[in-house]
């Protein structure tokens, strides 16, 4: 298998057994498959408890419990309709008939809808393929959890339910397909390198956010009153868990205990690094002061810059990525987002869309073995600028395909039954106005 091959989960499907030509040269193997149980956990610790608190902090208390109800409910919902069709829309493709071929290029087939034909038996690479099913669920679920982010305090739990429901349908599961499926997705065969999610989940997530945060409108008070964090313990605590369960995440892209994936857990803890220090310097340089909020925010900027870029570039390439993600992110999430006017509640675009842009597009350029990368697709035909064009180009469809559907998604629910909660219930909060309760006894 090339390197090419491995630079994502993209070929996978051409290894699932039993019925595929290659299922006669494919043996289990105990070891990757305990790393990617593992990593498994990993991944869905992110969402529950990690993004569940990172998030919780960040709100005011009298929305504390809502965010996390949201995160827990997504972690719910997309776990159904992923075993229901979503794996089978992502991953399928065997099962479109013949004269639909090009629309397989956007979207799987229905073929293994309700999980139909796969067995204790069943093989992707070298790992059962329910673990394979359960790995690429809990990323489906984590991507839709973090659009929350954007339009925390103010959007009602039923509209946010049959927009993750909607989203997870016509946005995620296609992007996913179009980037991981291997030869015959749209965004594979246009040659983007995404190991683990930069495109899929980052982006994706990024500018769903910034869309939603757009047509719901401002917070009630944004920007006169305070909405400070009320908790920046949970916070840090949330930030800490995300760090340790994107080993999980990066690492585990390489569905194999390899060497592939040593290198994306090195270079995901470099870039990690790199990025929280950048954050903290460019926050204490620009302010006079580092807080801890941001040195949480730039940790989470470099995991996600660092994820389309985990299989393929190096140390010293992580170290670029990590840094330029830090600081640009600060200043996205800062001064953009005052300069512009947006209520992004708690920087889901600026930190995830923004980081996975740079991040995505840096790949380009540090996967190349010139620069200490280990992208076996350069060669006199393909320079680095020519992967730079790629990536940009992948990075431009999947901004305005989610942008366009988004949009209108949230249009067509907010017509039927609204997408906002009353001021009323803003102002009480959303924990006692939509879920009878408070996270603090007064």
């Amino acid at each position: 298998m090339t390197l090419r091959k491995v630079a994502g989960l993209g070929a996978l499907l051409s290894l699932v057994t039993p019925g595929l030509a290659m299922a006669d040269e494919v043996v289990l193997n105990s070891g990757d498959t305990s790393w990617m149980l593992i990593s498994s956990i990993l991944v869905l610790l992110m969402t529950i408890p990690g993004l569940a608190l990172f998030y919780g902090g960040m709100v005011r208390s009298k929305n504390v419990l809502s965010v996390m109800m949201q995160c827990f409910a997504i972690t719910g919902l997309i776990s159904i309709l992923w075993v229901v069709y979503g794996y089978s829309i992502a991953f399928d493709t065997i099962g479109m008939e013949a004269q639909v071929t090009n629309l397989n290029s956007f979207v799987g087939g229905l073929s293994k809808a309700f999980l139909s034909g796969i067995t204790p038996a069943s093989l992707t690479m070298t790992v059962p393929e329910s673990v394979f099913v359960m790995f690429q669920m809990t990323f489906a679920i984590i991507t839709p959890a973090l659009i929350v982010g954007a339009f925390a305090e103010r959007m009602k739990f039923s509209a946010m339910l049959i927009f993750m429901g909607v989203w997870f349908t016509l946005v995620y599961a296609p992007i996913a397909h179009m980037v991981w499926s291997g030869a015959g997705g749209f965004l594979w065969d246009m040659g983007v390198i995404d190991f683990a999610g930069g495109t899929v989940v980052h982006i994706n997530a990024g500018v769903a956010g910034l869309v939603a945060c757009l047509v719901l409108g401002k917070r009630k008070g944004f920007p006169t009153t305070s909405m400070a964090p009320h908790n920046l313990g949970y916070t840090l605590v949330g930030a800490a868990m995300l760090w340790v369960g994107w080993f999980g995440f990066n690492a585990g892209s390489a569905v194999a205990a390899n060497g592939t994936a040593g290198m994306a857990m090195l270079v995901t803890q470099i870039a990690t690094a790199a990025a929280a220090l950048g954050w903290m310097f460019a926050e204490w340089l620009t302010h006079g002061k580092p807080s801890a909020l941001g040195i949480a925010s730039g940790v989470v900027a470099g995991l996600v810059a660092i994820t389309p870029a985990a299989g393929t570039c190096g140390p010293m390439g992580a170290i670029v990525i990590g840094l330029s993600s830090g600081v640009i992110c600060f200043f996205c999430a800062t001064s953009l987002k005052r300069k512009l006017g947006y209520d992004d509640s708690l920087d889901a675009f600026g930190v995830h869309g923004i980081g996975g842009i740079v991040g995505a597009l840096l790949t380009g350029v540090f996967a190349a073995p010139a620069l200490g990368g280990f992208g076996a697709m350069f060669s006199e035909e393909n320079t680095i600028l020519d992967q730079f064009i790629t990536q940009a180009k992948g990075v431009g469809f999947t901004v305005l395909y989610t942008a366009i559907v988004t949009y209108v998604i949230l249009k067509l629910i907010d017509l039927v039954m609204g997408l906002r909660v009353t001021e009323e219930e803003e102002t009480v909060g959303l924990d006692l106005a939509l879920h009878n309760e408070r996270g603090y006894n007064l």
